[in-house]
């Protein structure tokens, strides 16, 4: 048989594997598989691991011979070895080429039984970083060096830059939460991509948790469970983005339970982002939020005016070694700092925006031009004043853990500071009484209505309190830019 001949049939059996099972199952078992040769109608194929020989010969191997038995009349079995065998036992040349051609191998003078493992790591691409499609594509710009830190964000970068740089697991699971575009994604991204580097044999799969119920759903849907789970929990380091997106969804509840206990059982690394605190999250399951608190959490505060002025300093000198020289007056930073507070992404779009403007009309950035520019984002946030952020104000004003305030103690020292964090939810923002009761702790909205009531009271008869309620508000109102 020429081994043009081998070439195509090994091609047609692996399109017809592949239009079967579906991506995932294929991905699976069959992305990793070589075909070393054919021999006296005896076909050799070689898998990396000994788990995945072990699981073709017990669910596929049937198929696979009735596949090859329609390729040639002269076929009489298919072996599976894994690569370490295959290497031992020698293989027809001429016939390991074609297999090569096949796969669309540009090296075909390559040895044909040539480890995965050690062709990822000539490649200098870690073993599984993006796991057969399964994890997500990581972000360049997202690094520990492009990430500005300040007193908001301190605590989350220290811990996820231990974690990147340690060899052995320390904190299990590492947790990290916060509001939408404060860093978490960029934390992530940047302890990935550090692991790449210190690390290239370890095994990181990094995805969102939208993308993990969508893979565990597929598996279900093509009854290919077994694989989802080897796909998981043979990893070195679990990432996952926005675990909250799981709520209320219990199979996936279910399954992302017993993958993070096999991963923590065997000391691997986890590390969860979502956009509050594990004892927070609605929707999940009791036993998930425990473990979740298991080991580190760490909070990323809405940035401060210090904090967002240095994070656009430090943009406008990256635009300026990638673009040449732009000139922005500090006023003009001094200024979005001032006024863009909701978050990070919004702040760096603003940014851009103005010198985007600025290069596409010929005009210079000045302050005016960059609140014409801004008209309608600086209108928005002039509006914005979110639930989170009274939390935090009236914390620090009234000196009391932001966590007891949003807990169930009643001790008076802190149910005060709460009841008139409540009042100005109210007062200051469109949500609803039971979106703000479940923003304390959920709280039911009668708890809010008292509060709101019992402050009202208060302002009436007690002048401390009405002028602390005052300036709170002033605080918020003309200037919660300002951290």
């Amino acid at each position: 048989m020429s081994s043009m001949n081998v070439g195509d049939q090994w091609r047609r059996v692996r399109a017809r594997l592949h239009a079967e099972l579906g991506e995932a199952t294929f991905n699976s078992w069959f992305k990793q598989i070589d075909l070393i040769g054919i021999d006296e109608g005896r076909v050799m194929l070689s898998v990396p691991t000994r788990f995945i020989r072990n699981w073709i010969v017990s669910h596929y191997a049937d198929r696979l011979a009735k596949l090859w038995a329609d390729e040639d009349a002269g076929f009489s079995r298919v072996d599976v070895v894994v690569h370490s065998e295959a290497r031992a036992e020698p293989a027809p040349c001429a016939e390991a080429a074609p297999e090569k051609e096949a796969r669309g191998d540009e090296s075909a003078a390559a040895p044909a039984a040539l480890p995965r493992e050690e062709a990822v790591l000539a490649a200098a691409v870690p073993q599984g970083f993006e796991d057969a499609g399964v994890g997500a594509p990581l972000d360049p710009r997202f690094t520990f060096e492009a990430f500005v830190v300040g007193k908001s964000n301190e605590l989350a970068h220290a811990a996820a830059r231990r974690v990147a740089e340690a060899t052995d697991v320390t904190f299990n699971p590492l947790f990290l939460y916060g509001g939408v575009g404060l860093g978490k994604t960029h934390l992530m991204h940047a302890i990935a991509w550090e692991i790449r580097t210190r690390h290239p044999e370890r095994k990181v799969l990094y995805l969102s948790a939208e993308k993990f119920m969508y893979q565990f759903v597929r598996a279900l849907r093509f009854k290919d469970t077994m694989a989802f789970k080897q796909q998981f929990r043979s990893v070195d380091v679990l990432m996952i983005d926005d675990v909250q997106f799981i709520s209320g969804k219990d199979s996936t509840q279910e399954e992302f339970f017993h993958t993070f206990n096999a991963l923590i059982d065997h000391n691997r690394q986890v590390i969860i982002s979502a956009d509050r605190s594990p004892s927070d999250l609605e929707g999940i399951e009791e036993r998930i939020r425990s473990r979740l608190g298991w080991g580190l959490a760490a909070d990323i505060h809405p940035t401060d005016y210090e904090l967002r002025l240095g994070i656009l300093q430090a943009k406008a000198d990256d635009m300026m070694s990638k673009n040449g020289p732009i000139s922005i007056p500090p006023g003009v930073l001094e200024f979005l700092a001032h006024r863009i507070v909701s978050n990070v992404r919004e702040l760096e779009g603003a940014l851009k925006r103005v010198v985007a403007y600025a290069s596409l009309v010929g005009r210079p950035i000045t302050l005016d031009m960059a609140q014409e520019v801004l008209r309608d984002l600086l209108r928005s946030n002039d509006r914005k004043i979110t639930i989170e952020e009274i939390q935090r104000r009236v914390a620090e004003y009234y000196n009391v853990r932001l966590a007891d305030m949003l807990s169930a103690r009643r001790a008076r020292a802190v149910a005060r500071p709460r009841q008139v964090a409540m009042y100005l939810s109210k007062q200051l923002t469109t949500r609803s009484l039971p979106e703000i009761g479940r923003k304390f702790g959920g709280r039911d909205h009668t708890t809010v209505i008292h509060a709101v009531r019992k402050i009202d009271e208060l302002c009436s008869l007690d002048s401390g309190i009405e002028e602390d309620v005052d300036l709170l508000r002033r605080m918020l109102e003309g200037g919660h830019g300002t951290g």
